[in-house]
């Protein structure tokens, strides 16, 4: 087995105080949204008519008038990936919520275990299994508000033992290991028979993702049975597939029927046309001793980061939904599938108008089967006529942002992208009160709702040009007024090498020429005509990985730019592969810097703004379930290199910015919170004040307004005023 050194970072993390301390304590922050963009909800849970809905990287949620308005209970715990939801059903003030988002896809949190609450989440004790990282799914014993079980899914990046089923029934104080596989085989579903609760079924799953591989299917995964209230198990088979092709399974059982079970398989194998299988539904009507597959046709939804969830309505037994992609409803016991679009009616305005792509989550109430709420990339939608028409709850802050930039104007805008919801501006001025104005625009959406957006820039010489991209470096420039949007993505010529792009690929416009943009692949292109044409400026600048780090996800890929604001011809780079380059001839020849330097993947390289030598780099162990502190910086162009984290815990670092007036004063995004450093990275402190827990993605200073902006990945954007720390004895700002 092996061992991650997040085991005891993660720890920790749950220990932590999160406020921080000193003078920089009491901070406010203003959330300015975007309030309607939506965002990942992957659990749900309901008890009357109170919701909860937990958001894959943006904490929890509940509402007490069915979807309109919504609270965060779950702000200021050690984590915010919530993967599992669930209410005591003989006490509904007893809350349980596994921690860790449930996809693992390349961008999935580890959480810190599970979280119990006694008052309707008004307050929280984590009580354990905080190195299981991602929780799929928590049932609550029906009579017994003490007794559950937890399908644990284990590290995203490296192998562990504490996956699994557990099973406790004290309330957490103790969990027992009651079904366990292997170190590359978790737990992802857990289900109870509707009127017995000795009766459950677990859905193992076989998985490891490295940065440039994901294998997310094995012979371990597969279905289980106990009838002894978990002590036991065997696994089913009787038609069920097996085997090394076997991917993630969703279980489904029929209220109405319990004899009749649905089975969805993520199936690796290959059709005659090569391609691969994905979604096949089985079903049992003896209680799971027999399978037969529903139907030979494929289904009609890609099956895999999309979840794989089979639920079947409450009052008929041949009636069942899949989400995937698309979600999918049948009516003839999963022979033949429709797509639902049904009619949206949004709660804000939004220009998706038909059900947000990426469904993970159904909820059907258990008394009225035409009462239901789906979990998307674009948030929750609920539903009262069993999926003919529905309403968009979208008034809650969640987008993910993974960059965003600032213009000068007056108010000032902020450009973001966003996962799955595309790319947005709005001014500073904006808010997320209940019943304001939105006042985001989208750059580009259609009507599906948008998908991911990274790096987006307006043009500083045109106001109505902006430049913005989609997964693997899709890049377009768009004129606003007109409409009009063109592709400017760079391509190998004849002969060349295939290019390979980061899922976010980093882009720059020139300080020096708003026509020339750099762009990176392995190698640093260039244009001078604002992206109609490209010239490669290096040689692969990565490592080249080929032998055992090449698979199904591009690595050895640039993943930052920095342009010197001393020089147009210093360019810096960083690489996914752990490689910093510098360049002080503009191209013609290039340097690697990083010798000294861990290795890792660089989330950030910064070329001072205040010191012609000065350069800075933050690495991340994200992708090795390593989350320690990495920030460095050189004074002599990265011959010789200082590490500065004093007193920073050990949390991914995704950003670092000087401030404009003072290159002592540095701030720094991780994947718990923003800090700053008044003495050049000497020591860090906390600037949380009244934020969420959430992960700083980005982050920038607008001069004119003295505000500190940042991206969160799960819960918008913030402003600042820096007013409010440049009393701190020891800032000297200006």
């Amino acid at each position: 087995m092996r061992t991650s050194v997040a085991v005891v970072a993660l720890a920790s993390l749950a220990a932590c105080t999160l406020g921080g301390a000193g003078p920089l304590t009491g901070l406010e922050w203003r959330a300015i949204g975007p309030r309607m963009c939506g965002g990942r909800i992957e659990a749900i849970a309901v008890h009357d008519r109170t919701f909860y809905v937990g958001a894959g990287s943006g904490n929890l949620w509940r509402s007490e008038d069915q979807g309109r308005t919504w609270l965060p209970i779950f702000d200021c715990e050690s984590t915010f990936a919530v993967g599992a939801v669930a209410v005591a059903p003989s006490d509904p003030q007893v809350l349980w919520v596994g921690t860790g988002e449930v996809l693992m896809a390349r961008s999935s949190y580890a959480g810190t275990g599970v979280f119990r609450s006694t008052d309707r989440g008004q307050t929280w004790r984590n009580v354990g299994l905080a190195d299981s990282y991602h929780i799929g799914r928590i049932v609550v014993h029906p009579d017994d508000p003490m007794t559950a079980w937890v399908a644990a899914i284990g590290h995203n990046y490296t192998q562990n033992e504490q996956r699994g089923l557990f099973c406790t029934r004290d309330g957490g104080e103790n969990w027992q290991q009651v079904l366990y596989v292997s170190p590359r085989v978790g737990a992802i579903e857990v289900v109870m028979h509707p009127t017995n609760p000795d009766k459950l079924f677990a859905v193992t799953w076989e998985r490891e993702r490295q940065a440039w591989n994901n294998v997310d299917h094995g012979t371990g995964s597969g279905v289980h049975a106990s009838t002894d209230g978990g002590r036991t198990w065997r696994v089913l088979a009787g038609g069920l597939p097996s085997g090394e092709l076997l991917g993630r399974i969703g279980l489904g059982i029929a209220r109405s029927k319990p004899q009749t079970m649905y089975a969805i398989v993520d199936s690796h194998e290959r059709d005659a046309k090569n391609r691969r299988i994905g979604g096949v539904l089985f079903r049992s009507d003896d209680g799971g001793t027999t399978w037969s597959q529903t139907t030979s046709q494929r289904l009609p939804t890609r099956i895999g980061y999309d979840l794989c969830e089979v639920v079947v309505a409450p009052d008929n037994a041949e009636e069942v939904w899949v989400t995937g992609h698309y979600l999918l409803h049948s009516l003839d016991g999963g022979k033949t599938f429709e797509r639902v679009a049904g009619e949206i009616d949004n709660v804000l305005p939004n220009p998706a108008d038909i059900l947000h792509l990426d469904c993970h989550e159904l909820w059907i109430d258990p008394e009225h089967g035409d009462h239901m709420i789906l979990g998307t990339d674009g948030g929750a939608y609920r539903t009262t006529d069993r999926g003919k028409r529905w309403l968009r709850l979208n008034d809650m802050p969640i987008a993910e942002v993974y960059a965003l930039t600032l213009d000068d104007a007056e108010p000032y805008n902020i450009y973001i992208g966003t996962q799955d919801n595309a790319a947005l501006f709005g001014p500073a001025t904006g808010g997320v009160a209940a019943g304001s104005a939105d006042t985001w625009r989208y750059v580009y959406q259609d009507r599906w709702g948008g998908g991911d957006s990274y790096f987006t820039y307006p043009d500083p010489s045109d106001a109505n040009t902006i430049y913005y991209e989609h997964q693997f470096g899709d890049l377009r420039r768009k004129n606003m007024r007109s409409g009009k949007t063109v592709g400017i993505t760079p391509r190998a010529s004849d002969g060349e090498p295939r290019l390979r792009r980061n899922w976010m690929t980093p882009f720059v416009i020139s300080h020096y020429d708003s026509k020339t943009l750099l762009y990176g692949t392995q190698r640093l292109y260039r244009s001078l005509d604002r992206g109609d044409s490209w010239a490669p400026i290096s040689p692969d600048l990565t490592t080249n990985p080929l032998a055992g780090q090449q698979g199904n996800v591009p690595f050895g890929t640039i993943t930052c730019i920095s342009e010197s604001k001393f020089a147009a011809d210093c360019v810096y780079v960083g690489t996914d592969d752990g490689v910093v380059q510098l360049t002080q001839d503009g191209g013609n020849t290039w340097r690697g810097i990083s010798d000294a330097l861990p290795g890792k993947w660089v989330s950030r390289v910064v070329a001072s703004q205040h010191d012609a030598a000065r350069v800075y780099v933050t690495m991340t162990g994200y992708r090795e379930d390593d989350f320690r502190a990495y920030v460095f910086r050189s004074d002599d162009y990265g011959t010789s290199w200082a590490t500065i984290v004093g007193g920073l815990p050990a949390e991914s670092v995704n950003v670092l910015r000087e401030d404009p007036a003072n290159g002592d004063v540095l701030y720094l995004g991780t994947d718990r919170g923003v800090y700053a450093s008044f003495r050049g990275g000497a020591h860090w402190q906390s600037l949380r004040g009244n934020l969420p827990t959430t992960p700083v993605h980005d982050l920038a200073v607008q001069t004119r307004a003295n505000d500190l902006v940042i991206g969160t990945h799960g819960r918008g954007v913030f402003v600042l005023d820096l007013k409010s720390i440049d009393a701190h004895p020891d800032a000297a700002r200006r």
